[in-house]
């Protein structure tokens, strides 16, 4: 909801709504016959612009449902597309097209805007959601995509989106007087629209990411990930300040204030990043790039990955492809490490996660990262990371038809899948469950995302004393 609030806010100051203020203002001055009525049909013009995106929220539900935008959600190729889509969004911001609907519909639903009543305010929202798209769909899009999809999401997403503009057009129409405080159209409108460009070209990677993460394709490790992030993040700050000029950008004869701080905000950004080249963690952005396993060059004390054979020396099953953060000797393979925890005589820590899970990463880079969580783990519990989206393919003879998933299980990814939702009813991550040697939960319910060190670290010990009592 949050974000679909911010894409709203952003659209209002992109060239094809914020020009239409003033039309839609002297719309409903015209037509009032009283300042009651010009209230009332303010206040049904929001309304209606919020009914037309949650409307199309409600239609990208039906068509995927809740099963199938959870599952493409985390599908390699889908994100190939995402990426593809941003791609095109991003480039089309800066200037090199522009996305338009048929001239046909605009026309349309503009000759209905004109008629009495409120058909004319609904066709008139209409008109503002058509006329509007070539800015609105890529963000309405980004932030579709930008958070893990369920059933609920792209209604709370058009939702969020629509009563930001809804609250804002109603704001002006019913208080005409504002508008006055408003800066006038020009280059600095465009100037927004490149800015978000250049944003989405940069989220447009983490899609990538996620799918050469899935598939172990190896073409955007850590290190070539940051690096385009910190040239886009230079060309950013070197456009701000009039150095770049695109195809529909203005002359500029100063650097204002405003561009000023957010060119020094992107340069800062990019030194930020500099060190992650050479293995610095970057906790603030550990969500969206790839994990510190990919790179091939760190400075320090290794990559902090876990070891590939266990304390026999025998290989671990899945450890050539997959890994654990932290230098936490873990398995990847719950019978696996399931048959180590009796052998030890210690929990087992099951991590439900996946490549394209990032409040995974956040947790592994903010709440693992704490000396006293990873003692924990690393010392007191077998940990086992089970990653539920990875697309290596299984042998035949393991492969076997999923009823609680209704899908056949053909990689180790769905594998995993089938166990958490066969077992504990859910396909959510992270996902981390305590279970004693006996493969029984120590403590119930299990948690998912949880940022307070302290609770994080209370379920540990709940789950360690419940263990030395069954001992």
């Amino acid at each position: 909801f949050g974000l679909g609030l911010l894409a709203g806010l952003a659209a209002f100051f992109l060239p094809c709504i914020f020009p239409m203020v003033p039309l839609t203002v002297g719309f409903f001055t015209k037509r009032a016959e009283s300042r009651a009525k010009g209230i009332r049909s303010a206040i049904i013009y929001g309304l209606s612009i919020i009914l037309i995106y949650v409307g199309l929220g409600v239609i990208i539900t039906l068509i995927w449902g809740a099963s199938a935008l959870n599952q493409i959600s985390t599908d390699g190729f889908f994100n190939i597309f995402i990426f593809i889509i941003l791609l095109i969004f991003g480039i089309s911001f800066l200037g090199a097209f522009e996305i338009m609907l048929p001239s046909s519909v605009v026309n349309k639903l503009d000759a209905k805007s004109d008629s009495k009543g409120l058909g004319g305010i609904f066709f008139m929202a209409a008109t503002l959601a058509v006329v509007s798209f070539s800015c609105t769909g890529p963000l309405i899009g980004t932030s579709l995509v930008a958070i893990n999809t369920d059933l609920l999401t792209p209604i709370v997403v058009m939702f969020g989106f629509s009563l930001s503009l809804a609250l804002i057009f109603t704001t002006f129409a019913i208080f005409p007087s504002l508008m006055t405080g408003l800066p006038k159209s020009g280059g600095w409108l465009n100037a927004v629209k490149v800015v978000l460009g250049f944003l989405e070209l940069g989220l447009s990677l983490k899609f990538l990411s996620t799918a050469d993460l899935a598939y172990h394709w190896g073409i955007l490790d850590r290190e070539i990930f940051l690096a385009i992030w910190i040239v886009l993040a230079i060309l950013l700050g070197v456009y701000l300040l009039g150095k770049i000029k695109f195809s529909h950008d203005s002359d500029l004869p100063y650097v204002s204030v405003p561009r000023l701080f957010l060119a020094t905000a992107s340069f800062v950004f990019a030194v930020y990043l500099i060190p992650g080249l050479w293995g610095a963690p970057l906790k603030a952005v550990s969500s969206l790039v790839p994990p510190l396993s990919t790179q091939d060059f760190v400075i320090g004390e290794g990559s902090g990955v876990s070891s590939t054979a266990d304390h026999s020396g025998k290989k671990k099953k899945y450890a050539d492809f997959l890994h654990i953060p932290h230098g936490i000797d873990g398995y990847f393979d719950y019978e696996e490490a399931l048959a180590y925890s009796k052998e030890v005589n210690k929990p087992l820590f099951l991590d439900f996660t996946g490549h394209g899970c990032v409040n995974c990463r956040e947790m592994e880079a903010k709440v693992w990262s704490d000396k006293n969580v990873l003692k924990r783990l690393k010392e007191d519990y077998i940990v086992v990371s089970l990653y539920t989206d990875d697309k290596t393919a299984l042998p035949e003879s393991e492969q076997f038809y999923s009823k609680v998933l209704k899908t056949q299980v053909n990689t180790v990814g769905k594998k995993f899948q089938h166990l958490q939702a066969e077992r504990f009813g859910t396909v959510a991550q992270p996902y981390y469950v305590l279970l004693d040697t006996k493969g029984e939960v120590l403590v119930s319910p299990p948690i998912g995302v949880e940022y307070n060190i302290d609770t994080y670290l209370g379920y540990l010990d709940k789950g360690l004393s419940e263990f030395a009592k069954r001992k």
